[in-house]
């Protein structure tokens, strides 16, 4: 089934289009399978580690799938956790950009208000964690009727967390003639049972899973004693001196104090964990992505939805109590053909949980020796360099896809009775304008938004300045958001 690349399969121009601005040039392994199968609306199950590129296989398909003027929700994606709702929003929005594809996310501990608000606007996709989307769907802000697709992401991990009863609840309330897709890193029991419950005649596709541990992903344990790791942890920093580092630990506790320590050493870093208020988390998850500081110390919760090309080395601070969770923790390295580092720290009490790890994942982990204090006055100079400058950033997809594009705000909406159509057919009268440089737009009560693409926002914004919509004149001015 493997193509050699995009343009093989039969996608449209503005797929192709942001899928050549995103550089997504070769298939995955994942992608080279799920893709054909999902153009023809086969049920899939996916068993694929995390980091292999699956978003991308059910993001491509789904958004090419999508009618554009269908107002309800056509797609309905259920992820685990937060932050993976808000990273598989964003590559969607990205893959689906030019297609003007609105995807939005749901989850708790956001007003429900304003989701059901944003919910009663045209939404092509929505994402959501198991919990939010069965809230909406019981309160009738979600409509199922148009879904024709639903795709669980990292079903294992929703049954760890217990969601696995509300996922089979919103199955039961979606349409019988849809496609559905689940993709797990691993396949148990209760997964497979939903899946032969609920799914019509599913292909299985299993991509090999030690090929992605480590194919790109230099392995290591070093062996150390509890009270030694923060100094450790330190010499192991300077010595391999990443461009970018996530430090895994086990309990929020421990990430409190790794944090303080490297903290008070002048360490670039952020913390990220549980016990955080949901904005900060996204603060940091995206100040990570920016390349505002270099370290990021986390726990488990924060491996999943850590998507950023480039982390040069995972540090496993703790060895992880669950064998799957070093797949995760250590798949957010070496990712999209780049090289990475794994480090684990190990205690002579942890044996057994590393035993289970190296039987889980096929290989043995190589041990490796403590750096030397040469090694580490050696490396001094080079670390002191690179901690005092900003991270660049090489691949950062979303910000490659908005260069070219401006949001603008106008302050009126449903209350002045403006419906897209006048803003599309206003705006694509603007000489030098066409109808293709308008991207997604969101009308509220009282004001909207346009995306203005292919970097003709400054052009539209002084001539909107000048000119009526359906004969009302409206402020109009570029969006901070």
């Amino acid at each position: 089934m493997s193509k050699r690349s995009f343009n093989d399969y039969n996608l449209g121009d503005e797929i192709k289009r942001a899928l050549a601005v995103l550089k997504y040039e070769t298939p995955t392994e994942v992608q080279g399978e799920v893709i054909p199968r999902a153009l023809e609306n086969q049920d899939l199950v996916v068993k694929s580690q995390t980091g292999s590129g699956k978003t991308a296989s059910f993001g491509i398909p789904v958004c090419e799938m999508i009618e554009w003027e269908e107002k309800k929700p056509q797609a309905l994606i259920l992820t685990p956790t937060r932050e993976l709702a808000v990273q598989v929003r964003e590559d969607l929005t990205n893959i689906g950009r030019f297609k003007r594809i609105k995807a939005m996310a749901v989850y708790g501990k956001e007003p429900f208000t304003k989701q059901k608000e944003e919910l009663k606007q045209k939404t092509h996709i929505v994402v959501g964690t198991p919990g939010r989307v069965m809230d909406h769907i019981e309160r009738e802000t979600l409509t199922l009727d148009q879904i024709n697709y639903l795709i669980i992401d990292e079903a294992d991990e929703m049954l760890n967390m217990g969601f696995i009863d509300e996922v089979e609840a919103i199955i039961k309330k979606l349409p019988l003639n849809r496609v559905t897709m689940v993709f797990s890193a691993t396949l148990p029991k209760d997964v497979e049972n939903l899946c032969h419950k609920y799914m019509n005649t599913p292909i299985n596709i299993q991509i090999a899973s030690t090929g992605i541990t480590t194919s790109t992903i230099e392995h290591s344990v070093i062996e150390v004693k509890e009270e030694e790791k923060v100094s450790l942890l330190k010499n192991v920093t300077v010595v391999e001196n990443p461009d970018s580092c996530i430090i895994f630990c086990r309990t929020k506790e421990h990430v409190d104090t790794v944090f303080a320590e490297l903290e008070k050493s002048n360490y670039s870093c952020e913390k990220l964990h549980g016990g955080l208020e949901q904005e900060d988390r996204f603060a940091v998850m995206n100040g990570f992505k920016t390349g505002n500081f270099r370290y990021l110390v986390a726990t488990d919760v924060a491996a999943r939805g850590i998507d950023v090309d480039n982390v040069t080395l995972v540090i496993n601070y703790d060895v992880p109590m669950e064998k799957e969770s070093y797949v995760h923790r250590t798949g957010r390295t070496g990712r999209a053909g780049n090289k990475g580092k794994a480090i684990m720290f190990a205690t002579p009490y942890e044996g057994k949980f590393l035993k289970a790890i190296e039987k889980y994942i096929g290989f043995e982990i190589p041990v490796r020796e403590a750096p030397t204090r040469q090694e580490v006055a050696g490396g001094k100079n080079a670390f002191e360099e690179k901690i005092s400058g900003r991270r660049v950033v090489k691949n950062n997809k979303t910000a490659r896809i908005n260069k070219d594009i401006m949001k603008l705000h106008f302050n009126g909406g449903k209350k002045k009775k403006l419906r897209a159509v006048d803003f599309v057919g206003t705006i694509a009268k603007i000489p030098g304008v066409t109808a293709d440089d308008i991207g997604i737009i969101t009308i509220q009560d009282n004001l909207s938004y346009v995306d203005i693409l292919n970097g003709k926002g400054s052009l539209v914004l002084q001539a909107m300045k000048e000119t009526t919509i359906k004969g009302k004149k409206l402020k109009v001015s570029k969006a901070i958001k």
